[in-house]
C-alpha cells in the first residue's frame, strides 16, 4: 500500500487564513466578524507578531496570523488567530495563548482580540481560558475557541454552504479520517474538489480553494497522478478545465512549499502565481518589483493580501508602506 506524506495541517490554515480571513471568522466566529467593519481594508502583521515572540519561540514554527481590522465602532483593533493542529497533548497551550495576548498588549498598546482553531482529533480538549492565583493574587484570561472537530456533526451543512472555508474544513476533517488510507483519500478529494464546482464558483475560486484542499489531502506520487486523471475527465465532461489546465504550473510547490517551509523562492513563485490568475498580464510589473524582495515576512504578508486586493496598488501598499496614507 502507498504511503501517504506527512500532513501539514497548520501550513496549510495558515496560509488559507491569509486568503479567507474574512470568510474564516464569518463560519468560524460570526460575532467577531459581524463587528468588523468590512468596508475598510486590513492588514496582517507577521514582523509585528514574531517582534511579540521570546527568543525561545522564534526557533519554533507557529501558524499564528495577526491582523488588524476596523471595528464597526470606528475602533481599530489586532485579532491574533492562534492555530494549534497536533495530535499530542499540549498542557501549556493556554498559558502560551496568554502570553502572546499581553506581549502584544506591552509592546504595541493595542487592543488584542484572542482566538484559537483546534484541529486536533481530541473531543474533549478543549482549552478556553488560562487562570493563576498566588496569595490573593489572580488573573483569568479566557479566549473563544473553534473545534474543527465539531463540524462532523455539520457535514451536510458544510457541503451545502459556499463559503470556501467549509470546503477546507471538509478537506481537514478528511484528511484526519483517511490518515493510514489512501485510497479513501483519494476518493475523499475527488468528491470535495468535484463539490467546488458544483458551488457555482468562478474559475478563479475554484483554483484557490483547490490549492488548499491539495494542501491539506496529500496523495503519494501514484494515486496523486491517477486524481490528475480522473479530474481531467471530470473537467472535460463539464467542460470546465479550471484545475488541470494549471496543475502542471507547479501551484502546489509555489504555495506549499513557500508557506509550509517558509522558503522566499517558494513564496515568491506562489505570489507570481496568485497575481497572475487574479490580475492577468496588468500584474506583470508588481511581479517583477515582488522578486527584488527577500525578507520571508513581508512575502507572506504580500500573499496574504492578493485575496482582500482589489487592485494592485493595494498589494504595492504592503511592501511600499510609504504610499499608504490610511495607515
Amino acid at each position: 500500500m502507498a504511503k501517504l506524506p506527512n500532513d501539514d495541517y497548520d501550513g496549510a490554515w495558515k496560509a488559507a487564513l491569509g486568503v479567507y480571513l474574512q470568510e474564516f471568522l464569518a463560519l468560524c466566529f460570526p460575532a467577531i466578524h459581524a463587528a468588523i467593519d468590512w468596508t475598510r481594508s486590513y492588514r496582517f502583521l507577521e514582523t509585528e507578531l514574531q517582534r511579540a515572540a521570546s527568543d525561545d519561540q522564534q526557533g519554533r514554527r507557529t501558524a499564528d496570523k495577526l491582523v488588524e481590522v476596523w471595528g464597526r465602532d470606528g475602533v481599530a483593533a489586532w485579532v491574533l488567530i492562534h492555530i494549534e493542529v497536533q495530535s499530542q497533548g499540549a498542557t501549556d497551550f493556554p498559558a502560551r495563548m496568554f502570553q502572546y495576548h499581553y506581549r502584544l498588549r506591552d509592546r504595541f498598546d493595542r487592543p488584542i482580540v484572542s482566538v484559537a482553531v483546534l484541529g486536533d482529533d481530541r473531543p474533549r480538549w478543549r482549552p478556553t481560558t488560562y487562570e493563576s492565583a498566588l496569595w490573593g493574587c489572580e488573573v483569568q484570561f479566557r479566549f473563544p475557541i473553534v473545534k474543527l472537530l465539531d463540524y462532523q456533526q455539520q457535514l451536510v451543512e458544510l457541503e451545502q454552504s459556499r463559503n470556501p472555508v467549509a470546503s477546507l474544513i471538509l478537506a481537514h476533517l478528511a484528511a484526519q479520517r483517511t490518515r493510514s488510507d489512501p485510497e479513501q483519500r483519494l476518493l475523499a478529494k475527488l468528491a470535495i474538489t468535484r463539490h467546488l464546482y458544483d458551488l457555482g464558483y468562478s474559475a478563479e475560486q475554484v483554483r484557490l480553494a483547490f490549492g488548499f484542499v491539495d494542501w491539506l489531502l496529500r496523495l503519494p506520487d501514484m494515486l496523486r497522478e491517477q486524481f490528475v486523471q480522473e479530474l481531467r475527465t471530470f473537467e472535460e465532461e463539464r467542460q470546465m478545465s479550471y484545475i488541470t489546465s494549471i496543475e502542471e504550473l507547479g501551484i502546489e510547490k509555489g504555495i506549499e512549499q513557500g508557506i509550509a517551509q517558509g522558503r522566499a523562492a517558494g513564496l515568491l513563485d506562489g505570489i507570481a502565481l496568485a497575481l497572475d490568475l487574479k490580475f492577468g498580464d496588468a500584474a506583470a510589473p508588481v511581479i517583477a518589483e515582488v522578486r527584488e524582495l527577500t525578507d520571508v515576512s513581508l512575502l507572506e504578508a504580500i500573499l496574504g493580501q492578493i485575496k482582500p486586493a482589489a487592485t494592485l496598488d493595494e498589494v504595492r501598499r504592503v511592501y511600499a508602506p510609504t504610499n499608504n496614507a490610511e495607515h
